[in-house]
């Protein structure tokens, strides 16, 4: 029997079938295409059609483990027992230090109804604001400016599809032919009928291979870019005056603040040559453009500016809310939207509420059977909270759930020490991970196919990942990890483990909210192959601010918050590989993808400059630490520049945890390195 589900991995959520033996018993569930699914029609990548290696894997937890702290040895103890040690260290820290001595980190790979169910938790059996996810690290700023600009986050606010009828597509720190590889047809789609793709990236990958024009400029100068890309389509006449007025405020101040990026500016700034820049100028007036970015461009200490003056190119154009155009954001982790969209961000609330908004709270409470002033205020951002940890003011006690901080986390090995600095950690997991490692306590959960729950895609598409597979004996799902401990914290409220149950109360507390989930439910997402919220394309007629106008803000470039020095000569990035996915916990586990470890991508002038060779073990620097590799040299990347993927324990030990003023995002993708022999 087949069971109509979704991919584990990211935000296209791809639609796939899994079959079983009898019962569900079979070892390796067998991987099928659902060919309906309008997403993918079938198409997967090697990780999806991978994705049911895990299941019957001897790494499996299946046990609750406790660790002894003075020998470092793991016991195997009984549900309750283990869930009672958890409960008890909870109350022995908040008699400590109040409420707020108590953290939650969650992840952008939970379901809907499991960041629901979190964030109630937090706010209501914990009274804890200290809750945040690791998806602040994923799309947050471009959230942030969707908010500023539209009113509204939603990371695409069109199909996938629409991207085929566009005439220019410009891609803005994207890889997506190796990160979400069936989206990748849209882009050969789009050529087919005469469109045109750029891709703006400092590394030649096989995206920037489909594209008609392949800017590289300086990490950390996307923005500057899309000034003098402004700049010169005014100068052009290139402008849509009569959507600007119509449509919009804060043109004036945008138009005057770009007046002096003129191509030779751009030029010396991002390294990318006049006449490219010229070049794309001249591409896009006239034309239905489509701007999208991602990760290379958001995250930044200037990610929020950044994705703000390119939505400014697309609002100068006229291209937001015309079918076939606008801006969009591909969104990295498999629930990055809906993961932020009900209470496990620092500043939420269901439905994308805001906290601190007195009418969202009384809306929340009244769902949840609380008073309004007993939910307590905004917390700290993700980064934040992990850098409180431990210390005196911060919390002592820390509950994971769907993460793995010490390899994804920034500035990581000062994190995996403030992890080490905690009373009492945590982790719910399928996989010993790198933090669970650290953990006191460890709690085997159900993973992805064996259990029922929504995601929401890169579109808005609420869909239903369906329950395939029986679930290891000893293995309990998180939401019954989170009514359990709620029932022994004592709670008044009620935190329900069915999770169509969890989802119709998700639905009431979102309802009149920016997401508004209430009319959703399972059987419509059956019915219907997946439900966009708020509509399948938006900003048609209106945007979301009182007024119906998008806001134009005038941003200026300030550059990474680390440059190049004598001592750190040269720009460091970041980025995934196609058979790898996020902190590698899941991927690196299953057999038949190649894990071949980390690597340095290096130019040659710069291999040959420091006398590195192909394969050669190479040493990177940065000044919170350093990693080795085998080098991979190639003509690929800048000259200036090396590349690291993030997947293995090292790469994010070297990255900077400055943090952009608005979204809180840290700087992963750029911070000034030496390279050495190893």
């Amino acid at each position: 029997m087949a069971t109509e589900t979704h991919c584990p991995y990211c935000s296209l959520q791809c639609g796939m079938k899994l079959s079983t033996g009898s019962g569900g018993s079979r070892r390796t569930p067998e991987v099928s295409a659902w060919e309906e699914f309008p997403v993918n029609r079938g198409a997967l990548c090697r990780k999806g059609w991978a994705a049911a290696g895990l299941y019957g894997s001897r790494e499996r937890l299946t046990s609750p483990l406790v660790r002894d702290r003075e020998t470092g040895e793991w016991t195997a103890v009984p549900w309750d027992d283990a869930l009672d040690r958890v409960a008890d260290g909870i109350r022995a820290a908040q008699a400590a230090g109040g409420p707020d001595r108590v953290a939650v980190f969650g992840g952008g790979g939970l379901t809907n109804e499991k960041a629901y169910a979190l964030g109630k938790f937090a706010r209501v059996a914990l009274g804890t604001s200290q809750i945040d996810y690791n998806g602040r690290w994923c799309m947050s700023s471009a959230a942030s400016a969707g908010i500023r600009a539209f009113g509204l986050d939603r990371g695409l606010p069109f199909p996938l599809a629409d991207v085929e009828e566009t005439d220019v597509l410009v891609l803005v720190g994207s890889n997506l032919a190796e990160t979400m590889p069936p989206a990748a047809r849209h882009l050969d789609r789009l050529r087919e009928r005469g469109g045109k793709v750029v891709v703006v990236d400092p590394r030649r990958t096989p995206t920037a291979d489909r594209a008609d024009l392949h800017l590289q400029p300086v990490p950390g100068t996307d923005l500057a870019l899309a000034l003098g890309l402004l700049h010169l389509l005014v100068a052009a006449g290139a402008v849509d005056t009569t959507y600007l007025a119509e449509r919009t405020t804060g043109w004036e101040d945008v138009r005057d603040s770009v007046a002096s990026w003129w191509p030779e500016r751009v030029e010396r700034v991002t390294g990318i040559e006049a006449h490219e820049l010229r070049a794309l100028a001249a591409m896009l007036a006239g034309r239905k453009v489509m701007v999208l970015t991602a990760r290379g461009a958001e995250q930044h200490s200037t990610g929020s500016d950044t994705v703000l003056a390119w939505i400014n190119v697309a609002l100068a154009l006229g291209a937001v809310g015309r079918r076939g155009a606008g801006y969009g954001c591909l969104t990295g982790q498999g629930n990055g939207q809906g993961g932020r969209e009900h209470g496990q961000k620092a500043d939420q609330l269901p439905g994308y509420r805001r906290i601190d908004d007195p009418a969202a709270r009384a809306h929340v409470a009244g769902v949840w059977g609380v008073e309004p002033d007993s939910l307590p205020g905004p917390g700290r951002s993700a980064y934040e909270l992990l850098d409180a940890l431990g210390t005196p003011d911060g919390p002592s006690a820390l509950l994971v759930l769907g993460s793995n901080i010490v390899v994804s986390a920034p500035r990581a090995t000062h994190v995996t020490s403030r992890l080490e600095a905690l009373d009492l950690l945590v982790v719910c997991d399928i996989v010993m991970s790198e933090t669970a490692a650290l953990a006191d306590v460890v709690l085997p959960v159900t993973q992805w196919a064996e259990e029922t729950g929504t995601m929401t895609n890169l579109e808005g598409r609420v869909v239903l990942r369906q329950r395939a597979i029986t679930p290891p004996s000893g293995v309990r799902s998180d939401l019954e990890v989170i009514a359990g401990l709620a029932e022994r914290l004592g709670s008044e409220a009620s935190f329900p483990t069915d999770p169509e149950e969890v989802f119709a109360e998700l639905g009431r507390a979102s309802a009149g909210g920016p997401a508004d989930y209430s009319a959703i439910t399972y059987d419509r997402i059956r019915d219907e192959q997946g439900v966009f919220w708020g509509g399948e394309r938006l900003f048609a007629e209106s945007f979301a601010h009182p007024d119906g106008r998008a806001r134009m803000y005038a941003v200026e470039h300030r550059g990474a918050a680390e440059q190049p020095c004598t001592d750190y000569p040269v720009h460091l990035t970041t980025g995934r590989v196609l058979a790898q996915y996020q902190s590698g916990a899941q991927t690196r586990r299953v057999r038949s993808l190649p894990d071949d470890g980390p690597f340095v991508e290096l130019h040659p002038l710069l291999a040959a400059r420091i006398g590195i060779g192909p394969g050669d073990v190479v040493r990177v620097a940065t000044r919170r630490g350093e990693m080795t590799a085998p080098a991979k040299v190639v003509p690929t990347i800048r000259p200036d520049t090396v590349f690291v993927p993030f997947h293995w324990v090292g790469a994010n030990r070297l990255t900077n945890d400055a943090l952009d003023p608005a979204s809180r995002m840290p700087e992963f993708k750029v911070c000034a390195a030496s390279v050495t022999h190893g």
